[in-house]
């Protein structure tokens, strides 16, 4: 589908309109709301869960999938979620580049400021977890577990801070996060590569995880001139690479029951090759990470720019996968309008127009909760990186 000379203008307009209700709804709430993982902050559900594996799954997964958020009646409360603050910080930073937004700075102080006293204390250096004990299939990771997605989310957007704005506290921040990884994340060695856990408590090997943590070790590495740093993230690289399909895909995980193929881990595991690019480093990859580019965009949208959750089915049809593929194909100059197409989806079908993105489109009804952290902090780094690119590309 070929875009109009007046399509992409209107859409700009809707853009900025719902970028600007959308800041005003996330900043009149201070960043803290609900999240789809949240329901053990239940004491109610607690209690139901029985202390069990497959009861905290019954419970966290029954409140998920409820269209109804009933969290007010059992007794949740909205919480500031380190990754969702961490996913604003970089939006925020975003529309300070380029003199997008002047009064954005003092968002990015009390962001830092609220991530600062919310570092983990279960971890050396400087780590981040999420604000609710979380179970999965596989293993249960307590409240504020510190955890290489939240770290390295918040690491990118403070080095994005300390090189746009020149804010020594954000260096600060940021550099610790590198112990973290290094000396407390277990390791699955493949060979001279090795794969991150997501926790300390974990040996769980993911790659989006793996390759988002070794991104930010790049990033370190350039800062810091640590060749540990740099000698860790090519092997952690290396070992994500290797297991890259012919196709271009990435399973989630090589770990048999977790070999499905989504949208938006795709799109962090093409993040995080391209951050090592745009280093200069890793350059031997350059064409594989052309072919998970192409894969990526030709396995996951129908053609109005529905974004599907997995390569080979449609439903749920989840904000997070109209998020980051906007957010990531706004960064590639061969793909933008796809990424135009996608952001005209989400305008028309999970937005209310009140600032409100909603979780998730089933085949039969719809979950219409502006998640802080699912829905709104992915929906706000989206539509600042479209506005960065708009921006830089007239």
């Amino acid at each position: 589908m070929q875009a109009t000379a007046e399509e992409p203008k209107s859409l700009n307009m809707l853009e900025a309109s719902a970028l600007t209700v959308l800041r005003r709804w996330v900043e009149a709430r201070d960043f803290a709301g609900y999240d789809p993982y949240d329901a053990l902050n239940s004491s109610i559900l607690r209690i139901l869960s029985l202390g069990s594996k497959w009861g905290r799954v019954a419970v966290i997964q029954g409140m998920k999938r409820c269209p109804v958020n009933l969290r007010r009646l059992l007794l949740v409360r909205p919480g500031h979620n380190p990754k969702a603050l961490g996913l604003f910080l970089e939006g925020y930073v975003r529309l300070c580049r380029n003199n997008l937004d002047d009064c954005a700075r003092g968002r990015i102080t009390h962001l830092m400021e609220l991530l600062e006293s919310q570092r983990s204390s279960r971890c050396s250096g400087n780590g981040w977890g999420y604000n609710f004990d979380w179970q999965s299939r596989v293993f249960f990771v307590p409240r504020g577990t510190p955890s290489i997605i939240c770290s390295s989310f918040i690491g990118h957007a403070l080095l994005d801070v300390w090189e746009t704005l020149h804010e020594q506290r954000a260096l600060d921040l940021a550099v610790p996060i590198a112990q973290f990884f290094l000396r407390d994340l277990n390791r699955t060695p493949d060979g001279e590569t090795f794969c991150f856990s997501y926790t300390p408590v974990d040996t769980y090997a993911v790659h989006n995880a793996n390759l988002l943590g070794a991104s930010l070790l790049m990033r370190l590495y350039n800062v810091t001139q640590d060749f540990v740093l740099r000698e860790a993230a090519l092997a952690a690289l290396a070992y994500s690479m290797k297991y890259q399909r012919e196709d271009g895909s990435w399973f989630y995980s090589e770990r048999p029951g977790s070999r499905w193929i989504d949208s938006f881990h795709t799109g962090f595991n093409l993040e995080s090759i391209r951050r090592f690019l745009n280093l200069g480093q890793a350059s031997e990859h350059f064409e594989a990470y052309s072919a998970g580019v192409e894969f990526y965009a030709r396995k996951f949208f129908l053609p109005d720019g529905t974004p599907k959750y997995f390569h080979d089915r449609l439903f749920p049809i989840d904000i997070h996968s109209a998020a980051e593929a906007i957010t990531f194909f706004s960064g590639e100059v061969a793909y933008t309008e796809l990424a135009e197409r996608v952001l005209a989806w989400a305008l028309c079908n999970m937005y209310d127009g009140s600032g409100q993105f909603w979780f998730q489109k089933h085949k039969r009804f719809t979950i219409r909760v502006p998640y802080m952290r699912w829905s709104q902090a992915w929906m706000f780094r989206a539509l600042a990186a479209y506005k960065e690119h708009v921006t830089l590309s007239n």
